[in-house]
């Protein structure tokens, strides 16, 4: 008896948590985020598309040295997130 208890209060403890998250998750969707913003003030995505598609060619260019890969990506990753929190302030 207290084996089907325990699993019965196990379900409806994962029921409850599952809920709770579902909730914050939708909280957090609905915040505007950087490139939500970026899109509403008709701000195109081709920029950071655009550098993605450069570094997956750099990459695939690049020599075996992984340092070189990572200032790659990590110059692709400072130009997007400039792009993106510059709509922020717009």
């Amino acid at each position: 008896m207290s084996d089907s208890l325990d699993a019965r209060t196990r379900d409806e403890i994962d029921d409850q948590v599952a809920e709770a998250f579902d909730a914050y998750l939708a909280d957090r969707l609905a915040e505007p985020g950087p490139l939500r913003t970026s899109l509403a003030s008709k701000r195109s995505a081709g920029t950071v598309l655009g550098t993605i598609g450069l570094g997956t060619l750099a990459t695939a260019l690049a020599p075996t040295g992984g340092s070189v890969v990572c200032w790659i990506w990590g110059a692709i990753a400072v130009i997007d997130l400039a792009w993106l929190l510059t709509a922020r302030c717009r």
